[in-house]
Order: C-alpha cells, then sequence, then structure tokens
C-alpha cells in the first residue's frame, strides 16, 4: 500500500506522489539583511557527531481519502545505509534500506519491492533525490548543502530566511532560528506546476552527540490534493552497535521503474 511505503521512503519520498504545491503563504519580512556565510557556518556547527543512530517513532500519514498511524523503527549508520522499518498493530507493513548507491524497499499489502538506484528513483519521483537527503531530513539538517549554494537573506517572524538566488521555476527556502541556529523548516516549490513541499521541525532535545529535532512535519500539495505526514521521535540513542536486517520475501513482485 502505497502510504507504508511512502513512510518507510522517510518522507522525502512524498514528492513521489507529487505532493509539492501552492505556494505558501508569504510571511511578512521585517528585515533584508546582506548576504553573509554567518548563519550557515553557525547553523552547521549544530551538526550531529555520531556513527550510529537508532530511532523508535509514531508516525501518522493521512490524504484526503485516508489517515493511518503506524509506528517507524529507524536505524542510521553515518553515510552508510539507513534501515526504516513500518509497523500496523505489531506487524511489519514495509521496510527500505537505503545506501549511497542503491534503494530498496518492499510492503506486504500487495506483496511488492523496488531495488534500483537514485537515478532511476529520482527520475520517477520529479527531484534529484539522493542518500545525503534522506540522512538530513532525518536528522534536522537542509536538504540541500547550504554552504554550496548563494542565497537571499531576511529574517521573517525572527527567523532568518535563506532563499536560493538560483534563477528557475524550483524555488527553494530555509528558515533557521536566530538563537541556536537550527533549521525550523524548509520549503520547496514549483509554482508553474502548482506544488510545494514543507518540511517543519520542532520539540528538538540536546544530547553529548549535538541537538537532534524530535518532530518533524511534512506537508505537501498538489493540484489532486493535499498529503501529510508527521513523525515523533519517542525513543533515541546513539553510537549503539546495530544491525541492519534485511531481505525481500519470496513470491513479492518487482516494481520496475521506466
Amino acid at each position: 500500500m502505497k502510504k507504508y511505503i511512502v513512510i518507510a521512503l522517510v518522507s522525502v519520498f512524498m514528492i513521489s506522489c507529487k505532493s509539492k504545491a501552492v505556494a505558501v503563504q508569504n510571511a511578512s519580512k521585517e528585515e533584508v539583511t546582506k548576504t553573509d556565510n554567518k548563519v550557515i557556518e553557525k547553523h552547521y556547527n549544530n551538526k550531529l557527531d555520531f556513527s550510529t543512530l537508532y530511532i523508535k517513532a509514531s508516525a501518522k500519514y493521512e490524504d484526503e481519502k485516508q489517515s493511518q498511524n503506524v509506528s517507524a523503527e529507524i536505524k542510521i549508520e553515518k553515510d552508510k545505509q539507513i534501515l526504516v522499518s513500518v509497523r500496523f498493530l505489531g506487524i511489519t507493513m514495509a521496510k527500505a534500506l537505503i545506501t549511497p548507491t542503491t534503494v530498496s524497499y518492499y510492503e506486504k499489502i500487495k506483496g511488492t519491492y523496488y531495488e534500483g538506484d537514485f537515478t532511476s528513483l529520482s527520475k520517477w519521483l520529479g527531484t534529484d533525490l539522493d542518500y545525503g537527503k534522506v540522512q538530513n531530513l532525518l536528522v534536522g539538517e537542509a536538504l540541500d548543502d547550504l554552504k554550496k549554494g548563494k542565497y537571499t537573506q531576511t529574517i521573517v517572524d525572527n527567523l532568518f530566511r535563506l532563499d536560493d538566488e538560483k534563477n528557475g521555476d524550483l524555488k527553494k527556502s530555509f528558515f533557521i532560528d536566530a538563537d541556536k541556529y537550527l533549521l525550523q523548516k524548509e520549503q520547496i516549490s514549483k509554482p508553474s506546476e502548482n506544488m510545494m513541499l514543507q518540511i517543519a521541525y520542532a520539540d528538538s532535545k540536546v544530547f553529548d552527540q549535538g541537538t537532534l529535532p524530535t518532530s518533524i512535519e511534512i506537508n505537501a500539495i498538489q493540484p489532486k490534493g493535499k498529503t501529510d505526514i508527521s513523525l515523533n521521535y519517542n525513543t533515541i540513542s546513539f553510537n549503539e552497535e546495530l544491525s541492519f536486517p534485511y531481505s525481500i520475501p519470496s513470491g513479492y513482485k518487482q516494481v520496475i521503474i521506466k
């Protein structure tokens, strides 16, 4: 079932639903500041220092036709692999294994699975996707590497707003708080196709390894409707020895992405 796959692929894959939408309402701009790198540098001073990360989360998927509450187990070996297991009433409904070169998932309802790389998957989803973006989303870092871009910097509702200066139909904005320089939200929109995706973070918790948000809200709108996913981290542990068991059950039908 699609909602399980979406959650298992950790919400970045919500773009696969073409769920990005009407440009969000513009907040009032209080002050325009000169573009500099201090905000970006301070943001990356918060970068988590860990080898492994284990998360148990409650997740909710909702669109205009259905709503589903599930639990998710997320295991990350930094920069190497991510394993996501989605369960409903204690039963594993979907699993996804993501590495820097491959993406694989299976879901139980229809007995289907996918194995491939980010090239074909990005083409199918309609957006550039890679391992780093998935990992960044889960730990509260900007999807893009802000150090490599150029941005117009403004202050909106006591947040630093960084707007990508690249000319084009794809618009990107990143909102960073002025106190701890943590990412509060990011927005990606494509006005010509009436699409927008917003990812918002809240309830950050401080650990020895750094600061991690414990609540992620993902809102996506498209002409066909709206999709929302929320993730709330209930259990978090760092640097434990983790196993990443993953195998596609026999008899499942492969999904081919053209």
